[in-house]
């Protein structure tokens, strides 16, 4: 049984390797060719993708109309706007920093000031309620700069109209008590804001009196809606009000 070495395939004989050599080119042509057909689908898939967002920009063009912008707050305030000391404090008034839990003033010492967002048709304008005779300007950012100028739209909330929480506050006993009567409002009352061409009617919904901390009033909404905000009460300055309101419906 002894094996014939004559008889065994011989791997070095130019036969087999030209065999071997055309495996290995059908392979490779084989991988190139799907590498091919990969590219033409991917081309064709963004060719795809590139015309659908091509139609919805006509669509919006040829609409006139703009998609809503949920607006969102770069940091979560961790107060509600217009806290201060009572004019009536033997130091004068001023910002009133006790507000702020002690753990976190660090924190609020080293944050940059916030952008005021450059002038826009959309922006509020003016604010003007009639049952408590208010008729004031409206001015972005709520600091204490800000308020001493006007009713002070909270940066990020929503425009008018817009659908999202549109957030403003203004003093009560100091800077021309322009909030000094929220708590006069009733559900049903109206304000009207403004911008540089339109004008939008809120209804008052309800009233809130709560901590300086429950900025969870700020949140933002999915429907139009409105957040009036200022100390309580008069000349304590301890609390908040807060006046709810929604968009009219046409």
């Amino acid at each position: 049984s002894d094996i014939d070495v004559s008889q065994t395939e011989d791997w070095s004989s130019p036969r087999r390797k030209f065999q071997i050599g055309s495996i290995t080119s059908r392979a490779l042509w084989l991988l190139e060719i799907t590498a091919v057909v990969g590219l033409i689908y991917l081309g064709y898939d963004l060719w795809q993708a590139r015309e659908v967002i091509n139609k919805e920009v006509k669509e919006v063009i040829s609409a006139d109309v703009y998609p809503t912008l949920s607006p969102t707050p770069i940091i979560k305030a961790l107060v509600l706007p217009g806290g201060h000391v009572p004019p009536t404090d033997p130091g004068g008034t001023r910002p009133n920093d006790s507000e702020i839990p002690e753990n976190l003033r660090p924190l609020v010492q080293a944050l940059p000031a916030v952008i005021i967002p450059t002038p826009s048709a959309r922006q509020a304008t003016r604010i003007v309620i009639p049952a408590i005779q208010v008729d004031a300007p409206i001015v972005q950012g709520d600091g204490w700069e800000q308020l001493r100028r006007g009713v002070g739209q909270h940066i990020g909330t929503a425009s008018p109209g817009q659908n999202g929480n549109l957030v403003l506050s203004a003093h009560n006993d100091i800077f021309g008590e322009i909030f000094k009567n929220l708590d006069m409002l009733l559900p049903g009352d109206t304000v009207t804001i403004s911008t540089m061409g339109e004008q939008f009617t809120y209804v008052i919904k309800g009233t809130e009196i709560v901590e300086p901390t429950e900025v969870s009033v700020m949140d933002p909404t999915t429907t139009p809606s409105l957040t009036l905000i200022s100390c309580y009460p008069y000349l304590i300055d301890n609390k908040r009000i807060v006046v709810f309101g929604e968009l009219q419906k046409s």
